[in-house]
């Protein structure tokens, strides 16, 4: 028998210990996986109200809106929370050149080589750089 929670359709997220939930944001025009982070109550309901991405940094323990420093914004088309929810879905609209703090389109620039022993080295995959990070962000 399946968990009420898990047919509902009701809003109802399960924020781990920290009081986080995963996000995952995709292009809504490629599909392309843009970029991993983490919402708390406070970063979902800014999302839903205002439709820009909103999240919680886990490092810098504050909250904060896709591009406020860059002005590479994301733009919600459609959120989706997974059949227990506890994973965010959102699909946006990226405006500017990438999602990525280190310059690239998306934060998933590099490949884990499959079938090796040992030591792995990771390998570039649509790593060109998007734009200058050093130009964009500045240190406050």
């Amino acid at each position: 028998m399946s968990d009420p929670i898990e047919e509902s359709l009701l809003l109802a997220p399960k924020f781990d210990a920290d009081g986080l939930v995963t996000c995952v944001a995709t292009d809504a025009g490629s599909g392309d996986l843009l970029m991993v982070a983490h919402m708390n109550a406070e970063a979902l309901k800014r999302t839903i109200e205002s439709g820009e991405a909103w999240y919680f940094s886990r490092s810098r323990k504050s909250l904060w809106r896709k591009g406020e420093s860059s002005g590479h914004t994301q733009r919600v088309v459609e959120m989706r929370v997974d059949c227990d929810q506890d994973a965010v879905w959102i699909k946006v609209d990226q405006h500017g050149a990438g999602a990525c703090h280190t310059g690239r389109r998306s934060c998933f620039h590099r490949a884990v080589p499959l079938g090796q022993t040992g030591a792995v080295s990771l390998e570039f995959r649509d790593a060109v750089k998007a734009f200058d990070p050093g130009s964009v962000y500045s240190k406050k």
